[in-house]
């Protein structure tokens, strides 16, 4: 039996727990509001936000419900566009999509309302064009998105003198959230959710799974990890972070530590899908997509990780990242195993780290070719070099050659020229959607100047990179 809240409405079920959240919304509860549109977490039109009740306090987030299974939702507040809806009256953010024309069709707009909503409740702190972020999941084939954005601003200019002290008062105060949010988390508490079956085909947030395969898994009995603790969290130790495979990229992005570790996380993931996306994918579903152009794949490749990978029974073994990926689709993992956690050596004096990604789209879309580095210097020498690479393999692929190329040398201009090389002795892009083999192999070449023009600016310019 499946139990959380639906807007005001306490519900259980015993629908199948690998049902689209969507599909119970429309189909189930007869609520219209959230929209079928692509059937892929592309569009937004399906958005609703998901509230989990975190010491007394009920913490939200966007997601697609179109790709995430009906299970997911046990033990937490699902709202939809009914449920931010104020008693005969529009709420804040739909007044303000209002006053700014910002729909026309109409059918994108319970997407971005909900966007909207879900950021003016989480969001202490207000900085320009953060709500229009917020919406970065949401596509309209309208307004040209102009409207849009007018209503986001005046949203933010709404939200700078909210009350952080009670902001869930504060916003019902000022028609945001109808009032029945206040009692939210005593509902969460007394909620007993029990535990979803532990058979079948394992599934996280279904990201990816249920973009391919959300019909079949309708009907299939399905074992939802994404609630199971021990697979979360990110910890460090003097040496070593640690980050468990349900964490999401959300979660990677938020970590003041690992903001610390690398300057430029927030640019670099924010390459990687929209908000809800980021919200549901989790590291251990984009390992085990084990997709050639998988962005958090090349990120960790580079950092030299190491998996923790737990059977069935719960023992546990590790492998080096680099070695999990065996051919197209095909990794190291047994029969019941699952991944658990993946570490890398805390980034320390002497180390330098770059990702850089290339794609059609500047954002929401999959890479063409990705790559990421960690090069360790002392005394003016690379002591340790570690090259990732997406794109131009059949996996996720680390440059062993070019990585070992580097060891014992000096920067510089020359030297970087002959590792491109190297590099290009190990790729073997295919032509398809995202390219040309030929073009694949410039981008491989242009990233692979990036790193060095971006880490080590005094030793290489690009000038004479390309003379």
């Amino acid at each position: 039996m499946i139990q959380f809240i639906l807007n005001n409405e306490i519900i259980q079920t015993s629908a199948n727990a690998g049902i689209t959240l969507l599909d119970f919304i429309r189909e189930h509860k007869q609520l219209k509001g959230t929209k079928i549109g692509c059937r892929e977490g592309d569009c937004g039109a399906c958005t609703v936000l998901v509230g989990k009740l975190n010491n007394n306090k009920v913490s939200y987030q966007s997601i697609t419900s179109c790709i995430s299974p009906l299970g997911n939702a046990n033990g937490k507040h699902i709202v939809t566009i009914e449920g931010v809806n104020l008693h005969a009256a529009l709420n804040t953010v739909q007044q303000a999509m209002t006053d700014h024309y910002a729909t026309q069709c109409g059918f994108c707009t319970p997407g971005f309302v909900v966007s909207m909503t879900g950021y003016a409740i989480e969001k202490s702190e207000v900085t320009s064009d953060s709500c229009n972020d917020a919406i970065s999941g949401n596509i309209c084939r309208c307004t040209g998105y102009k409207s849009i954005e007018k209503a986001g601003l005046a949203i933010e200019e709404k939200l700078q003198k909210k009350d952080t002290n009670d902001s869930v008062a504060w916003l019902i105060k000022k028609g945001f959230i109808p009032n029945y949010f206040e009692s939210i988390p005593q509902k969460l508490k007394d909620l007993k959710p029990k535990v979803i079956s532990s058979e079948g085909k394992i599934v996280a947030s279904g990201t990816d799974l249920y973009v391919h395969n959300a019909d079949q898994l309708a009907e299939e009995q399905v074992h939802l990890i994404a609630s199971h603790n021990t697979l979360t969290g990110i910890q460090f130790t003097d040496l070593i972070c640690t980050i468990g495979a349900n964490t999401t990229v959300t979660q990677l992005l938020e970590n003041e530590k690992l903001q610390l570790q690398f300057p430029k996380l927030k640019s670099f993931l924010k390459l990687v899908s929209s908000e809800p996306i980021r919200n549901m994918g989790t590291l251990g579903g984009n390992f085990v997509n084990a997709s050639p152009i998988g962005d958090m794949t090349i990120f960790f490749l580079a950092l030299n990780s190491t998996l923790t990978i737990q059977t069935k029974t719960g023992s546990e073994r590790q492998i080096a990242f680099r070695e999990f990926y065996k051919s197209y689709k095909t990794y190291d993992l047994q029969k019941g195993e699952i991944l658990k956690s993946i570490s890398f050596d805390i980034l320390k004096d002497g180390d330098f780290y770059n990702f850089e990604k290339v794609s059609k789209r500047t954002h929401l879309d999959i890479a063409s070719v990705n790559t990421a580095t960690k090069i360790t210097m002392e005394n003016d020498v690379v002591k340790n070099a570690h090259f990732s690479i997406g794109g131009v393999a059949p996996i996720p692929k680390y440059l062993f050659k070019t990585s070992n190329f580097f060891i014992g040398k000096t920067i510089d201009s020359e030297i970087v020229k002959e590792a491109e090389a190297v590099l290009q002795s190990e790729i073997a892009p295919i032509s398809d959607v995202r390219g040309s083999a030929e073009y694949k192999r410039l981008l491989a070449t242009q990233l692979f100047f990036a790193h060095f023009i971006e880490l080590f600016p005094a030793k290489v310019q690009l000038q004479k990179l390309t003379a």
